[in-house]
């Protein structure tokens, strides 16, 4: 059931997005960002709402996956775009794409939202870690391919819970959302090598969480 939501105005319809990586970005879909963009710094309603629609999905995806509540993943959606809306102005177009910055955005959003409710829970950075990997899983490269189903998509929620943040946003930017590791990098602010690093052990250790929960994959 689609849910209304209104920012600034503009109001739009979205629904929950069905498990699945969101589409990515073709060139012509980047130019299309880019004018939206324009248009909307230039004060046209229509266009803040068809940008609205485009990306909806895509950020309450990553919402909705790295915390595992869809109430709170709509929240943050739309604290996100209410962030978009009053900082499109800082987007530069010649600089990176519009999708890259937007999840930049939305995973600082992630990170506020995280230090404000962890209460008591502790997450060690991963390059702090001393975690021996048992197996390797390097062949899963979509993990909602592997698994089909309302049931198996949310056993794969509650085993994306269970990984570090590090660890769960590097899976969902590259496997769920496929955004190549250069943009990932982007995104995180760290070297391509570490993205590398953290999707390796991401993997591997949701691997394992499924394996326990005696999910084939």
């Amino acid at each position: 059931m689609a849910t209304a939501v209104q920012i600034a105005g503009a109001q739009w319809n979205w629904a929950r997005p069905c498990s699945g990586p969101v589409a990515r970005r073709t060139d012509a879909g980047l130019d299309l960002d880019a004018n939206l963009v324009e248009r909307c710094l230039s004060g046209q309603d229509a266009a803040w709402e068809e940008l609205v629609k485009l990306h909806t999905r895509r950020v309450y995806a990553i919402c909705l996956r790295f915390t595992g509540s869809d109430a709170e993943a709509q929240d943050l959606t739309q604290e996100a775009f209410l962030r978009v809306f009053k900082n499109l102005k800082s987007f530069r177009a010649g600089e990176g794409s519009f999708v890259v910055w937007l999840t930049r955005l939305t995973r600082n959003l992630l990170i506020d939202n995280y230090r404000r409710t962890k209460l008591d829970r502790v997450t060690d950075s991963i390059e702090d870690q001393t975690m021996v990997l048992e197996e390797k899983t390097a062949t899963m490269a979509r993990t909602d391919g592997m698994l089909a189903g309302r049931e198996a998509s949310e056993i794969l929620q509650h085993a994306l819970q269970k990984l570090s943040p590090d660890l769960r946003e590097t899976v969902i930017l590259r496997d769920l959302e496929e955004l190549e590791y250069k943009e990932i990098a982007d995104v995180l602010n760290v070297p391509e090598g570490t993205v590398k690093s953290r999707l390796n052990r991401g993997r591997a250790e949701l691997a394992r969480v499924l394996k326990r929960q005696k999910v084939s994959i």
